[in-house]
C-alpha cells in the first residue's frame, strides 16, 4: 500500500525540474552588428532597439552593439551569414538593398539573401536626393541638362546613396558621376559640406530627424531636395516630383519601370534585423516576438519621438516573403540591374 500511495504521489507531484529550467538567454550576452559606421541613422536606430529588445526576451539578456561598416553593409552580413553561430546570440542591421549584389553576382557577396533569419524592421522609408544650393542644378530638370555630370557620394552599390543616382541615369536620363568607396554617412555628409561631392541620397526619415549635419542644413537652405521616391509627395515636400511622376513626363518605358518598382523594393524592407541561416524555430519566434513588443514599448516609443526616428515596425514573417519576392526576378530585369550597377 504504501508503494502504491508513494507512486500516486509521485504521478501528481509538480515536475520541479522543468519549473527549475531556465530560459536560454538568461545571463547570456547579445551581439547586435550594425553594417554601418557609429553615428549614422542605422547606427542610432540600432543603438535605440538593441536594450529594448533585450527587456522582451525571457532571461533578460544583454545586448552590446558592435559596428561594423564597409561596402554599404555587405561586410556585416557576410560576418552574419557565414561567420556567426546561429544559436540566436547574434543579429545584424543591414541595408536592404543588398539583394542588389547578389542579383548582379558580385564576388564579395558571400551570403544567400533569402536564407537568412528575418526577425524585424523598425521603420520604411522613401529616399530623396539632395543637391548643395550653391551648384547650378536647381532641380532634377537641371542636372539633366547639365554639362558636367554633379559628384555625388556613395558607399557600396547596394546603398541608397549609389543605386539612387544610378535608377535616375537609367529611367529619366540624368547623368552623376558617383563617387564610391565612403565608409558610410558622416563621412559622405562631410564630403559635401567641403564641397568634395555635391550630391548624395539617403531616407527622408534621415534628412528630417533632429540631428546634425541634417538640422542645420534645413535650417540655412545648405542643399535643395531634387526628387523623391514614394509613390505620393511626402507632405514635408510638396514641391519636390516623384520619381513616378517624372516617369511619366519622360514617359520611360516599361522595362525601366520594372527596375524601379524592384528597386523601391528595399524601401519596403526598411531596416532588416537579421540572423544567420539555421537559428533554431523556437529562439527565431521569441526574438520575433520581443522584436515586435520592443518596437510598439511605449519607452522606445517615446525615445525615437524624441530623436525623432520614425517607427513603422515590420514583422520576420512579411520580411522573409519580400526577400523571396525580390530575389525571383526574370532575366531581362536582372540584365537591366547589371547595367544599372555597372556589372
Amino acid at each position: 500500500m504504501k508503494r502504491i500511495i508513494l507512486g500516486l504521489l509521485f504521478l501528481v507531484a509538480p515536475d520541479f525540474s522543468l519549473q527549475a529550467q531556465t530560459p536560454f538567454y538568461q545571463s547570456k550576452v547579445m551581439r547586435f552588428v550594425v553594417g554601418s559606421p557609429a553615428g549614422c541613422t542605422y547606427d542610432h536606430y540600432g543603438r535605440l532597439i538593441a536594450p529594448n529588445m533585450g527587456k522582451h526576451i525571457p532571461g533578460n539578456p544583454n545586448v552590446i552593439v558592435q559596428n561594423m561598416g564597409g561596402a554599404g553593409s555587405v561586410i556585416a552580413a557576410n560576418h552574419i551569414y557565414r561567420i556567426a553561430t546561429p544559436d540566436g546570440l547574434t543579429l545584424g542591421s543591414i541595408l536592404p538593398a543588398i539583394y542588389f549584389d547578389q542579383l548582379v553576382g558580385r564576388k564579395e557577396v558571400q551570403f544567400d539573401y533569402v536564407r537568412f533569419t528575418w526577425i524585424g524592421s523598425s521603420d520604411r522609408s522613401n529616399n530623396l536626393l539632395i543637391m548643395r544650393a550653391d551648384t547650378p542644378s536647381k532641380t532634377i530638370h537641371d542636372v539633366r541638362r547639365a554639362s558636367e555630370p554633379p559628384k555625388c557620394a556613395a558607399t557600396g552599390t547596394g546603398s541608397i546613396a549609389y543605386y539612387m543616382p544610378k535608377l535616375l541615369e537609367e529611367t529619366i536620363g540624368t547623368k552623376f558621376n558617383v563617387v564610391a568607396g565612403y565608409s558610410g554617412a558622416p563621412e559622405m555628409d562631410l564630403a559635401v559640406e567641403r564641397g568634395e561631392v555635391q550630391c548624395r541620397a539617403f531616407t527622408l526619415t534621415a534628412f528630417f530627424s533632429r540631428r546634425e549635419p541634417y538640422l542645420s542644413w534645413r535650417k540655412k537652405g545648405f542643399v535643395r531636395v531634387l526628387v523623391q521616391t514614394g509613390l505620393k509627395r511626402d507632405p514635408r515636400l510638396p514641391d519636390i516630383p516623384t520619381l513616378y511622376e517624372l516617369m511619366d513626363e519622360y514617359k520611360t518605358p516599361e522595362l525601366s519601370r520594372r527596375l524601379a518598382k524592384l528597386v523601391r523594393a528595399s524601401g519596403d524592407l526598411g531596416r532588416p534585423i537579421i540572423g544567420p541561416p539555421g537559428v533554431p524555430a523556437d529562439r527565431v519566434q521569441i526574438l520575433r516576438q520581443a522584436f515586435m513588443k520592443a518596437l510598439t514599448d511605449p519607452e522606445l516609443l517615446a525615445e525615437a519621438n524624441k530623436r525623432n526616428l520614425e517607427i513603422e515596425p515590420t514583422s520576420g514573417e512579411e520580411l522573409e516573403a519580400l526577400a523571396k519576392e525580390v530575389m525571383a526576378q526574370p532575366p531581362e530585369v536582372i540584365q537591366r540591374m547589371q547595367k544599372l550597377l555597372g556589372k
